[in-house]
């Protein structure tokens, strides 16, 4: 089992039934909200970390009409991806006295006196698919199984590469390599990207140490790879850089490890710019990607873009809202997961969700049969 510390911790736990648990709690926000007022009385409030990332406003609508449908006030906020700000918008929900919180952080790490102020007025606090870190005061955490993320973004890589076959086994026909691959990571200030990291390498290393897998350019730390606030721009200059520096004269770039949609979108430019492609089937590189975004999905299902993981956030907003309801009715969420994630200064209870590998083969399925998206919004790359 892998040894999973702060800060690089995850689980593998499926996710359980949703659940409230009757019981209440000593928690930072016990004796906080009133357990016999009406919903119209309560008032959650919302932050989420920008607009300018899809699966944001797609998360941060599904929990306002969640919310909203069961009668309680949201007051949501986006701080386009600046802390102060952010840090602001958290003072004066607690100057209002919100009766939760669901903290989506742009830095983890960043909030801490606002987690103090939220503990000391007695409101609880959830964070939502990004773990805060280094206070006392986080009651709760919703995510996915964000380690698995990068698993599965490491075998969808090794899948495309024709190292693994359809069962993500061995393939008999596996190609000898070496293989060039590159690597890239998300922003270093959100626990995530650390998560889909290590998971990602985990699973790739055996095949770096056999000499299968090659990485030319020698970036194989998370701080070389890392794309601060995950901007599809910065991902795209850093693989023009690459390339210019380490695949000239004809070399071939077979792979390429990219942990967000936004950041494989960057990558894809880059190289098609540089004549790699402009399809998987003419020569383009295995990108792999997350978060099933429309622009991704259809690059997916015209062959440019490899794969993508995707968190369907219907589900990840419910249990935000079903672990709101639970302290709003003075209890605490039931978790299914109580060991691995460790903030830094303390274990946080977390609720972990699955999560599914999208490829070309299987997209219709998971994406539009499921109603994520419907066959013309796939076509045209645009959420109506």
């Amino acid at each position: 089992m892998h040894n999973r510390r702060m800060f690089l911790l995850g689980a593998a736990g499926t996710a359980a039934a949703v659940t409230l648990a009757a019981c209440g709690g000593e928690g930072a926000g016990s004796g906080g909200p009133d357990p016999d007022a009406e919903p119209s009385d309560l008032t959650v409030g919302v932050v989420m970390p920008t607009q300018t990332y899809e699966r944001w406003v797609s998360d941060g609508n599904n929990i306002k009409e969640g919310l909203e449908e069961k009668g309680y006030t949201v007051d949501m906020q986006y701080a386009d991806d600046d802390i102060p700000t952010q840090q602001q918008q958290l003072d004066q929900m607690i100057t209002q006295e919100v009766d939760v919180l669901i903290i989506a952080s742009i830095d983890g790490s960043a909030l801490s006196a606002q987690l103090d102020a939220a503990a000391a007025a007695g409101i609880p606090t959830i964070a939502y698919d990004r773990l805060l870190t280094d206070s006392e005061n986080v009651d709760f955490y919703v995510t996915f199984d964000n380690y698995e993320v990068g698993v599965n973004q490491a075998n969808s890589l090794l899948y495309g590469l024709g190292l693994l076959d359809e069962n993500f086994e061995p393939a008999d026909d596996a190609p000898e390599g070496p293989l060039s691959i590159e690597l890239f990571a998300g922003s270093l200030d959100d626990n995530n990207a650390h998560l889909f990291w290590e998971g990602a390498i985990d699973t790739l290393q055996p095949y770096l140490d056999d000499g299968t897998l090659e990485v030319p350019s020698g970036q194989m730390d998370i701080d070389q790879a890392a794309t601060q606030r995950w901007e599809q721009e910065t991902a795209q200059t850093r693989m023009e850089n690459l390339l210019t520096t380490h695949y000239t004269g004809g070399k071939e770039l077979h792979g390429v490890l990219a942990p967000a949609d936004p950041l494989s979108r960057g990558i894809i430019n880059a190289l098609q710019n540089d004549g790699r492609g402009p399809s998987i089937e003419e020569g383009l590189p295995v990108v792999t990607g997350q978060d099933s975004e429309i622009a991704s999905i259809k690059l997916i299902a015209d062959g440019i873009q490899h794969s993508t993981i995707f968190k369907d956030t219907r589900d990840l907003a419910e249990q935000a809202i079903v672990a709101a309801e639970s302290f709003l009715e003075g209890g605490e969420p039931e978790a299914n997961d109580t060991e691995t994630y460790d903030n830094g200064m303390k274990v946080v209870p977390s609720y972990l969700l699955e999560v599914q590998m999208v490829l070309e083969e299987n997209y219709e399925e998971i994406m539009i049969d499921s109603g994520y998206y419907t066959e013309e919004e796939v076509e045209s790359g645009q959420t109506e």
